[in-house]
């Protein structure tokens, strides 16, 4: 998203001065090395971690865009290292801000969040909108760390600030996205996706000086809208075949895939965000052309009608998608290694996993009614009308009490008292509560105690129930993702090198 967004700025250097923060790494070194001596383009080496690298990268500055994230499955296996970047760049860069002249007043802060925040929403709830309960699926480190960076921006006190939580970005080489935690993904999962093209051209557009200032101190969910709606299955159909491999039925099977916990969604309000920035121009059919344009030669070939045939679907699975289905964090792998912690929170248990049936069986239902979800107070009433009453009703609906004896009405973000089931004292701000979702982070994930949460938090309750059992009594500790984390060289890489070498032996024949 952030290159994407480089390339559009560049197009617009006539009205704008472009200053990037990057690290020193060779490959940023090699890419970046022309702009240096553009006068248009100002670079600076450093890391968000480091406060003094983002004030000199601030410093000045009228518009701070923030793409930047370690996102999975690199967050899966470098958390510590995730939650260093994604939560150390928010307090670095909102403090840097506040510390400029003026700054927490004049200077516009663009945040990126993610649709992981929300996590699992299967049907019937699969149509979200900001307000929902957030929700990180188990085991998502990088959507605990999304959800704590959104809370620091939007408390953070600054003026203009604004969050727009990413949805799965479809970028052209497909084949880079070839990782086990593609079968995370439950087949029916609704994914609103949006090209890397329209993500880069919606950042840039928000520095434009005709946004309104209603657009500033607000949550959106970035979406393509409805002519990028798929569910996961026809996506995979589609790829495959645009792809040149065929049918998906005969390179993978089907308890390959997880049946719950991971995220992606439809929006119901990406359209609001639209409003504002006009981004949504690329449509689902433009993306698969997007995948065909970009698919290395050798898939070019082999889509042709004399040799697509003549590529075996049995080397295919067994070298390519069954290596990523049984790799250190691939669903297969869980169920070889016994771990109940992935089994419960993927699949429900080692007897639901059992139970899937093959292709053969009818699929899920794809299209379920959506079923909107309640926020706890009178949504009808316009935000300048929000008084105390709306406040403690939506504590209660959550399990818990606004403590707070007043609030001027229509007060959005002046903190006030809460407490959450278990008894936690927070402060928060209801622009936060009511309007973001947010709730108690000492709640918060991780630890995952979501089946004790849902007892007595109909907020949350919504989200929890629809594939869980009200018997489920799970509790995932916070470090239960060190599952996958012992050093080993995984399945895919050896079966990709076993392919290169005896590619390699074979000459040119």
């Amino acid at each position: 998203m952030g290159g994407a967004a480089f390339r559009e700025m560049l197009q617009r250097r006539d009205r704008f001065q472009l200053r990037l923060l990057l690290r020193p790494t060779p490959r940023n070194r090699k890419d970046f090395s022309r702009f240096e001596s553009d006068a248009g383009v100002e670079i600076v080496w450093g890391d968000l971690t480091c406060y003094e690298d983002v004030w000199q990268a601030v410093c000045g500055a009228d518009y701070v865009l923030h793409p930047a994230a370690m996102i999975s499955p690199a967050a899966d296996h470098r958390p510590q290292q995730a939650a260093a970047t994604n939560i150390g760049a928010a307090e670095n860069l909102t403090r840097a801000i506040a510390a400029q002249p003026n700054g927490a007043d004049h200077i516009k802060f663009v945040n990126v969040g993610s649709v992981a925040q929300y996590g699992d929403r299967l049907g019937p709830i699969h149509m979200v909108r900001v307000g929902d309960p957030l929700k990180s699926s188990i085991f998502d480190v990088y959507a605990t760390t999304k959800i704590k960076a959104e809370r620091i921006v939007i408390e953070s006190g600054l003026k203009n600030w604004v969050s727009l939580r990413q949805t799965y970005i479809a970028i052209p080489n497909a084949l880079s996205l070839m990782d086990p935690i593609s079968f995370h993904q439950p087949i029916d999962t609704r994914i609103e996706l949006i090209t890397a093209r329209d993500a880069g051209y919606l950042l840039a557009q928000c520095c434009e000086p005709d946004v309104p200032d209603g657009f500033w101190c607000n949550v959106y969910n970035i979406g393509g809208g409805p002519n990028c709606r798929v569910v996961y299955l026809d996506y995979i159909d589609q790829m495959m075949k645009r792809l040149g491999i065929g049918d998906y039925r005969k390179v993978m099977e089907r308890n390959w895939f997880c049946l719950r916990n991971f995220h992606c969604s439809w929006f119901e309000d990406s359209h609001e965000l639209e409003n504002y920035l006009h981004f949504q121009r690329d449509t689902l059919d433009d993306h698969y052309r997007q995948v065909e344009q970009a698919a290395p030669g050798y898939l070019k070939v082999a889509r042709l009608p004399g040799i697509r045939h003549l590529i075996p679907r049995w080397f295919v699975k067994r070298w390519v998608m069954r290596p990523m289905a049984f790799g250190k964090n691939g669903p297969c792998y869980w169920i070889d290694q016994n771990l109940q912690g992935r089994i419960s929170a993927f699949f429900g248990s080692r007897q639901d996993w059992e139970s899937i049936p093959d292709w053969t069986v009818h699929t899920p239902d794809m299209d379920p009614p959506a079923t909107r979800l309640d926020h706890g107070y009178d949504e009808s009433k316009p935000v300048a009308e929000l008084d105390l009453d709306d406040m403690r009703s939506a504590a209660d609906f959550r399990g818990g009490e606004c403590l707070s004896e007043k609030t001027e009405a229509g007060d959005m973000s002046t903190k006030l008292d809460w407490q959450c089931a278990f008894g936690h004292p927070f402060k928060a701000s209801p622009r936060l509560v009511l309007s973001a979702g947010h709730w108690c982070p000492q709640c918060a994930a991780p630890p995952w105690n979501y089946d004790e949460i849902a007892r007595c938090n109909p907020f949350f309750a919504q989200v929890w129930y629809p594939n869980h059992s009200q018997q489920e009594s799970h509790f995932y500790d916070e470090h239960c993702y060190e599952d996958i984390l012992k050093k080993c060289v995984g399945p895919l890489h050896v079966s990709i090198s076993l392919i290169e070498r005896r590619w390699r032996d074979a000459g040119p024949s």
